[in-house]
């Protein structure tokens, strides 16, 4: 997940009650639907009382719609939809409303809860089993010859099984999201909402696998032993550095492609990122200095990625500080890093190292930059702050200094998210049932998903596509193909993704019908959209 990064190793207790702290700061937060609660309220006829509940409820959060449930004599039951900051102005204001006289807090439902009810993914059969016939085709004894065929041409599981479209998100819980190490049960949320965001986006069949050990060979065992099932692998929250071993071992053993998307999918979207926002500053990636805040997976990922494009002047910054050739105690990772950057073995503190440089990189934690720090930086400075609640310097105040800044947020201009991305290397991958996902290939989803914002939309506040782009996708898959079909990596060139002719893509774009963002919202609510007259949670 974008933001995360190396941390000293701490229960998942702590680890938890950390983030719950952070979230309930909200120092740079806004009201939004994550914190969102839909209250019943039993309100008396008397004169004045909606309004007095209604300030409350403004005081706290943003007011969404209300509707009226009951009518008695003396009384009016409504439901209310309230948006806040954080779950702790939601608490308060529960106990006020307890303590308004005349008011009866008769039911308060999480709205997120409410999408996690029952879980967030389901099966369906693809084929009905209406009488005896469908059922001796799809099973027996008909599937038998189905077998056959497949013992006989193992590639045919492809086409004659759903392997050709399914995923498996393998976890082992240490590192979910900024939670830390909370075990492989309590990551399983997040694991089927990568599912979800598999099939919304990429029409990609993903299954959540969490695995109950951090053992490494283990896991390595594990997967190849489920892996006859799946078309590919995609690593999820696994902290490093046993990630690497596990993918790098996987990658080897495997001929599926085995992607850890916090690692990669990260180190994608924060390149294209880069490239648009370079054009828009008008600089040349060669010639910018960025300094990285947080090495870890991720950020690892992104710094060897920046320098494959071109960057020569990057300076890594771990929990203790610069990353430079000759530090003592750094890992294998890091001292690979240590000797391909940070050319002048530069050893001070980060507010140092920002004097002149033209970029900041961010995905560690909240708050290790103050605004004022970023007037040191060149002119017209880059600032990608992505740590998770809280960014690494609140964006809001730095864009008094910054010309860009992006977010790891959804609720900023610019949000650097993972799900523009592994949907679309995955679409490829499987379409063209490639052995693996090659650097190649990641470098060429970069600079197609960066070229999806045209070059009339690129701007300060738009130099990455939304997530709801239905231009994304195809483009990042298309990218993919091309080069394992190219590099002899693939099992079979869809035709879908032959080159067209140059006017012929011109034509296409011209007839491209684009969403603007709010009807995009539209469409994004209406898959949202949860009954809330009998739900709680």
């Amino acid at each position: 997940m974008i933001g995360s990064s190396k941390q000293p190793k701490a229960s998942a207790g702590d680890s938890a009650n950390r983030l719950a702290d952070e979230l309930s700061a909200g120092e740079t937060g806004r009201p939004g639907a994550s914190n969102s609660l839909i209250l019943r309220l039993r309100l008396s006829r008397q004169e004045g009382m909606l309004g007095r509940v209604m300030a409350l409820i403004g005081k706290a959060g943003t007011i969404g719609p209300m509707y009226p449930i009951a009518f008695t004599k003396g009384h009016i039951t409504r439901d209310i939809t309230a948006y806040f900051e954080s779950s702790e102005m939601s608490d308060k204001l529960i106990k006020q409303l307890e303590a308004l006289k005349g008011v009866e807090v008769v039911n308060v439902s999480d709205r997120t809860f409410l999408m996690h009810l029952g879980g967030k993914i389901e099966v369906k059969c693809k084929r009905p089993i209406a009488n005896a016939e469908d059922l001796s085709m799809v099973y027996t004894p008909g599937v038998a010859r189905v077998c056959l065929a497949i013992h006989k041409d193992p590639d045919k599981a492809y086409s004659l099984t759903s392997k050709g479209n399914t995923v498996a998100v393998i976890t082992d819980g240490s590192r979910i999201l900024a939670l830390g190490d909370i075990g492989p049960k309590a990551g399983l949320p997040v694991m089927e909402g990568k599912a979800a965001l598999f099939k919304t986006f990429g029409n990609v069949d993903a299954w959540a696998i969490p695995l109950d050990t951090q053992d490494t060979e283990e896991i390595i065992r594990t997967v190849k032993i489920i892996a006859p099932a799946f078309g590919g692998i995609n690593l999820e929250d696994i902290a490093s550095p046993r990630c690497y071993e596990i993918e790098n071992r996987l990658r080897k053993e495997l001929d599926i492609p085995v992607f850890h998307d916090d690692q990669h999918a990260t180190a994608v979207v924060v390149t294209a990122g880069t490239i648009n926002a370079a054009r828009v500053v008008g600089k040349k990636l060669k010639d910018m200095k960025i300094v990285a805040s947080g090495v870890g997976a991720a950020g690892m990922a992104c710094c060897e990625m920046l320098l494959a494009l071109g960057v020569k002047d990057l300076i890594g910054f771990n929990k203790d500080g610069p990353v430079y050739n000759g530090r003592p105690g750094l890992t294998a990772k890091e001292q690979w890093l240590a000797e391909h950057s940070n050319q002048h073995s530069f050893q001070g503190s980060m507010q140092e190292a920002l004097k002149d440089a033209d970029m900041f990189l961010g995905l560690s934690v909240g708050n290790v930059l103050q605004p004022k720090d970023l007037r040191v930086m060149a002119r017209d400075p880059v600032v990608f702050a992505l740590a998770n609640p809280t960014p690494e310097v609140d964006p809001k105040r730095a864009s008094r200094y910054a010309r860009v800044i992006a977010t790891g947020r959804s609720d900023f201009p610019n949000a650097i998210n993972n799900v523009l991305v592994f949907p679309g290397i995955f679409r490829g991958a499987l379409d063209c049932r490639a052995s693996e996902i090659t650097e190649e290939m990641k470098m060429a989803a970069a600079h197609a998903l960066a070229a999806v914002v045209s070059p009339a939309e690129l701007c300060e506040e738009h130099i990455i596509p939304s997530v709801f782009d239905e231009r994304v996708v195809p483009a990042i898959a298309a990218a993919v193909v091309r080069i394992a079909v190219k590099r002899g990596l693939a099992r079979r060139n869809p035709k879908k993704f032959v080159e067209k002719p140059k006017k012929a893509r011109a034509e296409g774009r011209r007839k491209t019908v684009r969403k603007s963002e709010s009807e995009t919202r539209m469409t994004s609510g209406k898959r949202t959209a949860v009954r809330t007259k009998k739900s709680t949670a």
